[in-house]
């Protein structure tokens, strides 16, 4: 089954970002190793408005691959809305990612009551809305109901490579909202992307743990396998977690060995 975002289809369920690699060329290679079909892009790092300056835009022409403008360095509704708005009237794409953050200094914490303000605005205006947002699967309700076509919660703080830290949560939103759940911000090597797949979220979003890696290219597969493993394993059902053990040969039959 294809990954379904406000009715656009994906084959691939891991979602790529654009940042911190050495060029763009490199961004274009790990991106296509990775198999995503979906790129984030800071709107305010990345140029993909300035046709006179080097456009990331250029570099996917020839490819089937989605932008997702993002809200990165946004840290009012108002700024992020004033964004996007740009950007539709700029190069016509309305299918966003919204990411305001409130505290910029240290945790880089969304911060959700300005994010669910500018949700609600967007989505009366037919922005097609993945939102960045805290492991609450309370704020995830709210988001959903207000118009978000995803909610994307942390795993960890974004850049930390630190891993889910809260798997219960994840599950906790997976189970409260019908709307996509993509695991988002702390993915730090391809098992944290497989964990978050077998906790039963529908994708997986990756920018640092590949861009960052000491070789993008082969992280970006790494990252590819991982998530078709992880949702491989989520949907055939892992066994119960049992305190002792249980013998994997069946005893009901039991040879004589005295022979």
């Amino acid at each position: 089954m294809p990954l379904i975002i406000a009715g656009k289809e994906f084959k691939s369920r891991l979602i790529v970002g654009s940042g911190k690699y050495k060029n763009f060329d490199i961004t274009k290679e790990a991106t296509l190793a990775s198999g995503a079909e979906m790129i984030t892009v800071a709107v305010r790092r990345v140029n993909i408005m300035d046709k006179n300056s080097p456009n990331l835009l250029d570099y996917f022409k020839d490819t089937h691959i989605t932008f997702l403008p993002n809200s990165a360095g946004c840290v009012t509704a108002k700024e992020a809305i004033t964004l996007f708005r740009l950007v539709r009237e700029g190069v016509g794409i309305d299918f966003i990612k919204l990411e305001i953050i409130g505290d910029t200094q240290k945790t880089l914490y969304p911060d959700v009551l300005e994010t669910l303000q500018a949700t609600e605005i967007l989505a009366k205006e037919s922005f097609k809305i993945l939102v960045y947002t805290n492991d609450d699967p309370i704020m995830a309700k709210r988001l959903e109901n207000v118009g978000a076509a995803a909610v994307m919660p942390l795993a960890a703080p974004i850049g930390s490579g630190l891993g889910i830290q809260n798997r219960y949560n994840i599950a906790f939103i997976k189970e409260a909202v019908k709307i996509p759940v993509i695991v988002d911000a702390g993915v730090g090597c391809a098992s944290d992307a497989a964990i978050a797949m077998e906790l039963g979220a529908d994708g997986v979003l990756s920018n640092s743990a590949i861009a960052l890696a000491n070789d993008p290219i082969e992280m970006a597969v790494a990252m590819k396998l991982a998530v078709e493993a992880g949702r491989l394993s989520y949907k055939a059902g892992r066994i119960p977690k049992k305190p002792y053990a249980t013998a994997s040969s069946p005893t009901d039959f039991m040879p004589n060995l005295n022979l």
